[in-house]
């Protein structure tokens, strides 16, 4: 399907109880192409009389859908994962056009999120119980498993179809109903999400899709609603700790994928130039706009100049442009604030005596877009060490001892994952073990794996997303004793 035809198919309205509808101001805000900054489209504006219709059909399907035998579920979500593979192209195409990744980049994050749908259908038919004997012999005790309930999904901007099938795949698998509000930058990929799911069959009030720009005023009076069981938000650890605080009127459920400040250790016995294909990966997915990208490049000071020397080669050889262009690596930052925001950052490094390797500065002409760039000589009090950068740039800093790399990997307040190259299979398993993050990859530049527990520690979230921990959060534990 061409650009035209797709954004013309995609749905714009809110989708509510198995309707589709405008939202009941009639209002629509605008999204927008990061390549241009041109209108894609306008979408639904909901109301918080909105939300509250989506909680409304959530709550009212909970109860048959958690009567639906697991492999229902899980045909459905199969058939959710082979639709999704069908239409790879034309939701990779409209992933693109409303976030600005390469097309490459699109279908590979079609594909990981399609995995999300497979493996939780495979773990709906999976959910286990136990039956046991108490210690004075007169009861047996049953434990099972119930699910948690209606859940409201906040998904970022930055994954709008990854982020969406990781929450919404173990929900269906175990049972729960949603309300999904992803976020106002990149809509469209949910939207079509949503419409895909319509057409496997998922009955009407389980998956309900809010679209606002006023994301506070309509998830806010949700959160405080006794229907709701469960919260899961991805995103900024700030908003990420205002959503916990609201959550506590309830006591909902609650999983938090926040933000990261991941460090990248290369030690002196490193494959240096497996190191920088790691590099590559870990930073540039995504334009470095994700959560699990490379912030903190620490690097042994013996190979410190080479792979400095090589990253910077690599990054400065990378071609910019529209993603849905032909051999185009990397594609615009998501809005014109995103873009400032990494170039203050790099300022301040340089201001503060950092060495520019190649790029510095923003692209002039249409689009948001950022030069990839390497820095090096990157002072202790630059804040690009201490904030989450989410874009195309790379602080190196050196180290001399093991301790002192774990030490400075360590000192950070948040944890969601570390990466670390070396030969060494003692110090892999040793840094790895030392290393406070929920996730470690060793000699390896990309961590996430629908078949692995996702999440981080400190400020940096709790919960897990994926692997056979993922249906758990959507999963309460209810036991029953029996008198002989």
């Amino acid at each position: 399907m061409n650009r035209q035809d797709l954004l013309a198919d995609v749905p714009k309205q809110l989708y509510i109880g198995g309707t589709w509808q405008d939202s009941s101001s009639g209002s629509t805000f605008e999204v927008h192409d990061p390549a241009t900054g041109a209108v894609l489209a306008h979408v639904a504006d909901a109301t918080v009389e909105d939300g509250a219709a989506a909680l409304d059909a959530a709550a009212a399907a909970q109860a048959g859908w958690a009567r639906t035998p697991p492999r229902e579920r899980a045909e459905l979500l199969r058939a959710a994962y082979e639709l999704l593979v069908e239409r790879t192209e034309d939701l990779a195409l409209l992933m693109t056009l409303e976030m600005g990744k390469p097309l490459a980049e699109s279908r590979a994050e079609v594909a990981y999120g399609a995995e999300f749908f497979r493996w939780f259908s495979e773990e709906a038919v999976r959910v286990h119980g136990r039956f046991s004997v108490a210690p004075n012999g007169a009861t047996r005790l049953v434990t099972m498993k119930a699910p948690v309930g209606p859940t409201l999904m906040i998904t970022p901007w930055n994954f709008p179809l990854a982020m969406g099938t990781r929450k919404i795949g173990p929900a269906i698998a175990a049972g729960c109903t949603m309300v999904v509000k992803p976020a106002h930058e990149t809509p469209l990929s949910m939207l079509a999400l949503a419409r895909l799911l319509q057409e496997v069959g998922v009955p009407d009030g389980v998956v309900n899709v809010v679209t606002t720009s006023q994301s506070g005023a309509v998830c806010a009076p949700l959160i405080r609603d006794p229907r709701l069981r469960k919260l899961t938000f991805t995103g900024s650890t700030p908003v990420g700790k205002a959503l916990v605080e609201q959550s506590a009127a309830q006591l909902l459920r609650v999983s938090m994928e926040l933000g990261g400040n991941a460090p990248f250790l290369v030690f002196e016995d490193a494959d240096v130039d497996a190191a920088v294909d790691g590099a590559m990966l870990a930073k540039m997915r995504n334009m470095g706009e994700a959560c699990t990208a490379a912030n903190r490049f620490l690097v042994h000071e013996s190979v410190s100049e080479e792979f400095s020397g090589k990253l910077a080669a690599r990054m400065g050889a990378l071609t910019l442009g529209p993603g849905t262009r032909a051999g185009v690596d990397v594609g615009p930052l998501v809005t014109a604030k995103a873009r400032d925001g990494v170039d203050a950052l790099v300022q301040d490094a340089v201001g503060r005596g950092a060495k520019v390797l190649t790029g510095g500065s923003p692209v002039s002409g249409d689009g948001w877009f950022y030069g990839p760039t390497v820095l090096t000589d990157v002072p202790p009090g630059a804040r690009c060490l201490t904030e989450e950068i989410f874009g195309p740039v790379a602080p190196v800093t050196t180290f001399a001892t093991e301790a002192e790399a774990v030490a400075a990997a360590n000192s950070t307040e948040y944890g969601l994952v570390g990466y670390v190259f070396t030969r060494d299979l003692s110090r892999a398993l040793r840094v790895g073990e030392a290393l406070e993050f929920g996730m470690v990859g060793v000699n390896q530049g990309i961590v996430s794996n629908p078949a692995a527990p996702f999440g981080g520690v400190k400020h940096s979230g709790f919960g897990r997303e994926g692997g056979f921990e993922g249906i758990e959060e959507y999963l309460e534990t209810k036991y029953v004793g029996i008198a002989l």
